[in-house]
């Protein structure tokens, strides 16, 4: 997670007001919770920015959501490193423009 990070804290201004929470399961099958606290859309596609619902973490991070064939949305890691790099700078328009 530390790769996909951006910094939730008191300062923070992401809209809380429709929060929704979703269990990930970890590579261990540890389930926890996380809140996602704003989507956003870079070209076609969308992301979905959580922190952990427990907040023991300060850091949070930015998951790309997928459509299964019934129309489901779920979430997948980010893994192209190009990719990333759009949607790191894409958050971080949006951050400064809040």
């Amino acid at each position: 997670m530390s790769d996909n990070n951006h910094v939730h804290d008191e300062n923070c201004n992401h809209d809380h007001e429709h929060e929704e929470v979703v269990i990930l399961t970890d590579d261990e099958g540890n389930e926890r919770e996380f809140i996602i606290v704003e989507t956003m859309q870079v070209e076609e596609q969308h992301y979905a920015i959580l922190v952990a619902a427990d907040g023991t973490e300060d850091d949070g991070f930015i998951m790309r959501i997928e459509e299964d064939e019934e129309g489901e949305e779920y979430l997948i890691d980010i893994e192209d490193e190009q990719e990333w790099n759009r949607v790191v700078a894409a958050y971080e328009k949006m951050a400064d423009a809040e």
